[in-house]
């Protein structure tokens, strides 16, 4: 008798996507045609993901952006099925969403397996997906997650500053804590205690579903400490690092030598097509 071969692990990819970028004239800068083939920046994202191993994929979309993406992808991609979570903002008690923590826990019922969570306007390279995807698929520790790496040089805009987080390290190597640092450019890099060579992370994390329990915990605990402020938000690399400080996780540090490439600021788009055009 000839065994069934097992199902394939379920290991999805959760694209953050709720936002409309002011820097970008208030258009939904994933829907940018980048690709050869007129694909948009949105669909390079998802192919390089399934083609490393992702099997399902998640929108955390917001009132802005939902119609478009339901419009556009609907329930399957390339055969791989698509699902969709809001996050909400309430106008009378803020200008903006609470950031990308409550955009993950938004996601938090319809995520039912290890994912990976990243920016839905950021490419991260077919390389760094396939890392993640092992990782994950690999480790069994509730606790244990990861982050991807970038060197800095490698992510810079040529159009602008960028944010970007570093990471601080225990003595296993592991993550201890992450500082955002806003408006990097080759210019104020050093006063920051920045090289080409310093590794950042650039918003993409290999979770478990233990800690959505854990970050929204700190959701609640941010939202009520910030009270009344309409513009104040809960950034995952900050909360994450957190959670690794007090051992509620174990933030594994990946090192990837793949290129970023992404819509940060006007002009972004023109780059990223030439370079993809290269590839």
């Amino acid at each position: 008798m000839v065994e069934k071969a097992k199902p394939k692990q379920k290991i999805a990819v959760v694209f953050m996507c709720a936002g409309m970028s002011s820097r970008f004239g208030g258009k939904i800068k994933q829907f940018e045609q980048v690709g050869p083939k007129g694909e948009t920046l949105m669909e390079v994202s998802m192919q390089q993901a399934i083609r490393a191993g992702f099997n399902e994929i998640i929108f955390v979309v917001g009132e802005k952006t939902e119609s478009a993406f339901k419009d556009k992808f609907k329930a399957r991609y390339m055969n791989t099925p698509v699902f969709y979570a809001k996050q909400e903002l309430n106008h009378e008690e803020r200008d903006r969403p609470w950031g990308t923590v409550d955009a993950l826990v938004s996601a938090k019922v319809v995520i039912t397996s290890p994912f990976v969570v990243c920016n839905g306007d950021d490419l991260y390279g077919e390389k760094s997906f396939k890392t993640m995807y092992e990782f994950l698929s690999k480790s069994t520790d509730e606790a244990e997650c990861a982050t991807m790496g970038y060197e800095l040089g490698n992510v810079l805009s040529e159009q602008g500053g960028v944010n970007r987080a570093k990471y601080l390290l225990d003595s296993k190597k592991n993550v201890s804590g992450i500082l955002e640092i806003f408006d990097i450019k080759e210019s104020n890099m050093q006063e920051n205690d920045l090289t080409k060579k310093t590794l950042v992370s650039m918003n993409m994390f290999g979770l478990k579903k233990k800690t959505l329990e854990f970050l929204e915990k700190r959701l609640i605990e941010f939202k009520e400490k910030n009270k009344g402020d309409r513009r104040a938000e809960c950034y995952l690399p900050t909360e994450l690092g957190a959670l690794a400080k007090n051992k509620k996780i174990t933030l594994k540090l990946l090192h990837t030598k793949d290129k970023w490439l992404g819509i940060t600021n006007p002009g972004d788009e023109v780059e990223v097509r030439k370079k993809l055009a290269r590839k």
